[in-house]
């Protein structure tokens, strides 16, 4: 089965840095046998707490840091850069009379019917921009180019500004990166130790202001970037680990460290994308097709949508305040998360989110001086959450100052009565499952999906925990948790393939040539990613590529992706308008079969496929499962008694009804009154309407 790595070591670890918990799976290539840990996260230095949780990780999984041989590594680190703006000081170069590009943006206010809204800072400072007597056409010919010595000049400029990198956009240089090329070099040349990153070298799409965004974030997010890889490298090397280490992407995918560095802008979404790649192969296994992920951390909630066992892409996401037009996995948000404070406003309107406790100082109950409610000190003012089973024991909950923090809030929205923390807390958890069911809906309908006949699979610490309060309010019929939720973002790291994306802008109307056009193109872009691929890692077994096309009716200002066949020549241009008037009618309700229909921009996807990895076996069980004990959980306005369970006592094949909390090391399922479970035969929950 690994016979792609070299034999000696026995497992693989998966990692997800994350804002409250850093969480690792370690799975045995021989047995499949899963060890899971979590570490609480060090937000001055992600990478110590990656080294604590590595060690007891390993310790409880019985291993030598030697018996390692693959390490796939996740972190928010840079998408919390950009939205945090706690990048590196850069600077932009870019064509004569386009010093405007980041300022003007796309013309767009955040709220059209806001006088007072204020319109996002760019990312470099105006004062950082610089210009070059540098322009290309759109048929890649220069119309001008700067000499040496005007190089020498704007690098003497950009060096007086102490910037630590610098980002080169040319206009039209998507049609040739030649000149973008040499504007680079020249500035590399007099610019020693500082990063240069072009945009045709990162992103060579058409469309100036997001290609310039592409290079100004993977500049802005490099020297972070490289720091904490260089430390993390350096501390897995002190404990002993000397395997390969590999990045998650925002493309579902992984990177080998060496590509990662060099284009951190594409690692940016890979904590949520991990997650739904695990979620998506687990829905296949239990033989439901059509999902709705679920995925709550410690500061918000995300949703995406997989179907067939593909995650659902989209190349047009924010990241902050700023368009990615990178092909990501598509996550939404939809609201709070476990560390989401519980607050009220100045009208006495109960509010929950969008500020979270984060990990330091976290919700009140962990007792590291957090002052403010949070979505966890709910659950736990509500009996959902024993204090004394969190993290399997590992950490005690403080009940008694939630319950005091949330009487607080109960006085201030005018509840009474003994129970009226608990009432609080569970106002706030209604308030916090409305606006999740609102965005779900809305959500889905953006992408024109009905959600009847979807499943919810939901991970992260609490998504187990909210997961029947979304299905009830949102009026889904089936919820299946995976074993371990709670680490799921790291079992996705270990599942992700080798993956990368490459584009290139067309700009051609439909018509009897442009198949063979497509196919000389994608000959090229499969020869640079097939040459990417092999410089990857042992690791990498058989490959694939995937092909689309963002297509749209002549005169439109965006277009649809459309994926094409999976053969080379033969499709002609019919059958490709064909396919995008099926696109078109799917997502707007209509298709124009009269008006002309263009292709603008082609992808490639290379996908090199990994090991697989052995599914632990099961014990089946007989009978419904007896609980361990009885605990009094709040709900609808009541005390009520529910049955505790614990998850490695469930078998599959076992069946029982809520009211029902399954307790686990990472997480805690609430099963509600009316709903039933069944534990399948790879030991997932699926929890229907009884």
């Amino acid at each position: 089965m690994t016979a792609a790595i070299a034999g000696k070591s026995r497992c693989r670890v998966g990692i997800d840095v994350g804002g409250t918990f850093t969480d690792f799976v370690l799975t045995d290539t021989a047995s499949g046998a899963l060890t899971y840990f979590k570490e609480p996260s060090v937000p001055a230095d992600p990478s110590l707490a990656v080294e604590r949780g590595m060690q007891g990780l390993l310790k409880r999984a019985g291993l030598e840091p030697a018996d390692v041989e693959l390490v796939v590594h996740g972190t928010t680190l840079g998408v919390n850069a950009i939205i945090q703006r706690r990048g590196a000081r850069i600077a932009l170069v870019t064509s004569r009379g386009n010093r405007d590009v980041l300022e003007i943006a796309r013309c767009r206010m955040p709220s059209s019917y806001d006088l007072h809204a204020q319109k996002e800072e760019p990312l470099v400072p105006r004062d950082l921009v610089f210009e070059v007597a540098a322009r290309g056409r759109p048929d890649g010919s220069a119309t001008i180019e700067p000499s040496d010595a005007a190089l020498a000049e704007l690098a003497r400029h950009i060096a007086a500004t102490k910037v630590s990198a610098v980002a080169v956009m040319l206009l039209n240089s998507y049609a040739n990166p030649a000149l973008e090329h040499r504007v680079a070099q020249g500035l590399r040349a007099h610019l020693p130790g500082i990063l240069v990153s072009c945009s045709a070298d990162v992103w060579p799409e058409i469309r100036e202001y997001e290609r310039a965004l592409v290079a100004t974030l993977n500049a802005y997010i490099h020297p972070l970037l490289e720091r904490y890889y260089t430390t993390l490298r350096e501390r897995m090397d002190r404990i002993g680990v000397q395997a390969p280490l590999y990045i998650t992407a925002s493309n579902g995918g992984s990177l080998s460290l060496d590509s990662a560095r060099a284009r951190p802008i594409e690692t940016v979404m890979s904590g949520p994308a991990s997650g739904v790649v695990a979620a998506a192969r687990t829905a296949a296994l239990a033989r439901s097709p059509r999902i709705i992920t679920f995925d709550m951390g410690g500061t918000s909630s995300d949703i995406a949508v997989s179907e067939g066992g593909e995650p659902e892409y989209t190349t047009r996401t924010m990241i902050g305040d700023f368009p990615l037009v990178l092909p990501v996995v598509n996550v939404s948000s939809i609201g709070a998360g476990g560390g989401s404070l519980v607050w009220v406003d100045a009208h006495g309107v109960l509010k929950v989110g969008p500020d979270s406790a984060g990990a330091d100082p976290g919700p009140i109950c962990y007792r590291r001086g957090g002052t403010q409610p949070t979505v966890t000190d709910c659950y736990v003012a509500a009996g959902v959450i024993d204090p004394g089973a969190f993290l399997g024991g590992r950490m005690t909950l403080d009940k008694a100052a939630a319950v005091a923090a949330l009487d607080a809030v109960a006085e201030r929205i005018g509840l009474a009565g003994a129970d009226r923390a608990a009432q609080a807390a569970e106002a706030a958890l209604n308030v916090a499952t409305a606006k999740m069911a609102t965005e779900l809906f809305k959500g889905l309908a953006q992408r024109g999906l009905d959600p009847r006949g979807f499943a919810l699979v939901p991970f992260g610490g609490a998504g187990p925990t909210h997961s029947n309060l979304l299905a009830e309010e949102a009026r889904l019929n089936t919820i299946v948790v995976p074993p371990a939720p709670g680490t799921f973002c790291a079992m996705g790291a270990i599942l992700a393939d080798i993956k990368r994306d490459y584009v290139r802008t067309v700009r051609r109307r439909l018509d009897g040539t442009v198949a063979r056009a497509l196919d000389a193109l994608f000959d090229t872009m499969i020869t640079d990613a097939r040459a990417w691929l092999d410089r990857e890692g042992k690791i990498v077994g058989a490959t694939a590529v995937v092909r689309d096309a963002d297509m749209r009716y002549v005169g439109q200002a965006y277009e649809l992706q459309v994926s094409l066949p999976d053969r080379k020549g033969g499709t002609d241009a019919a059958e490709l308008a064909e396919l995008f008037h099926q696109a078109h009618e799917r997502v707007y309700g209509f298709r124009d079969a009269e008006s002309p229909v263009e292709i603008t921009t082609v992808r490639l996807r290379i996908v090199g496929k990994v090991p697989p990895v052995a599914a632990p076996a099961a014990r089946p069980g007989a009978g419904a499962p007896v609980p361990y004990a009885r605990r009094r959980v709040f709900q609808r306005g009541q005390w009520i008694e529910a049955s505790v369970h614990r998850r490695g006592d469930l078998h599959p094949g076992q069946e029982f009804t809520g009211p029902a909390l399954i307790e686990q090391e990472d997480t805690t399922t609430w099963m509600l009154a009316g709903w039933r479970a069944r534990v399948d035969g790879g030991g997932n929950l699926h929890i229907t309407r009884a």
